[in-house]
């Protein structure tokens, strides 16, 4: 695994905020528990996403639970490959290597990126950089494009939000068959 999808640890200057569903655990603005994440894609199709672990996310003291980095990968890599397919995707495989120890209270900075995109998978790339820029996590997913039918349906759940109605607009066309 390579420290990719970019060189650099700051995001693009243009970027759309991507839309999230209600209860999400990464995104969702109703979860209780979640971590109520924006993400944002690039022209280039790269998933950015900043996140400063709290004392809730600890798996040793100080250091942040590995699921917890796991999990934001994840959402990053799932959102990479669904904008680039317009479709939603279910993770069919991750892999994952920890490079150093994240702490509570420091700075991250998730990014995903698509490697290989074909109709029936779609291969991604994520890492989580530490605010010098040095890797933190790497990982790599295989992603499932959802059928039709369960993509309308899940398209049909996206929150009504006006920081995120571009990205929405885009999905929910694509969703329709709308070019």
């Amino acid at each position: 695994m390579s420290a990719t999808p970019t060189d650099s640890p700051h995001p693009p200057a243009a970027a759309r905020q991507l839309p999230h569903t209600a209860g999400c655990l990464v995104c969702g603005r109703e979860n209780p528990h979640g971590l109520h994440l924006d993400l944002r894609v690039d022209a280039a199709g790269t998933v950015a996403t900043d996140f400063s672990p709290g004392p809730t996310h600890i798996g040793f003291q100080g250091v942040t639970h590995g699921g917890v980095l796991a999990t934001v990968l994840d959402e990053a890599m799932v959102w990479a490959a669904t904008w680039a397919g317009r479709r939603f995707c279910l993770c069919g495989e991750m892999t994952i290597r920890f490079r150093k120890p994240a702490h509570v209270g420091e700075p991250l900075r998730f990014e995903a990126r698509v490697t290989v995109a074909r109709s029936r998978l779609v291969t991604t790339v994520g890492v989580a950089r530490d605010a010098a820029g040095a890797v933190v996590a790497e990982a790599t997913g295989k992603y499932v494009p959802l059928p039709d039918d369960q993509n309308r349906a899940f398209v049909a759940t996206l929150v009504d939000d006006p920081t995120t109605d571009e990205a929405a607009r885009v999905l929910r066309a694509a969703a329709a068959g709308v070019s």
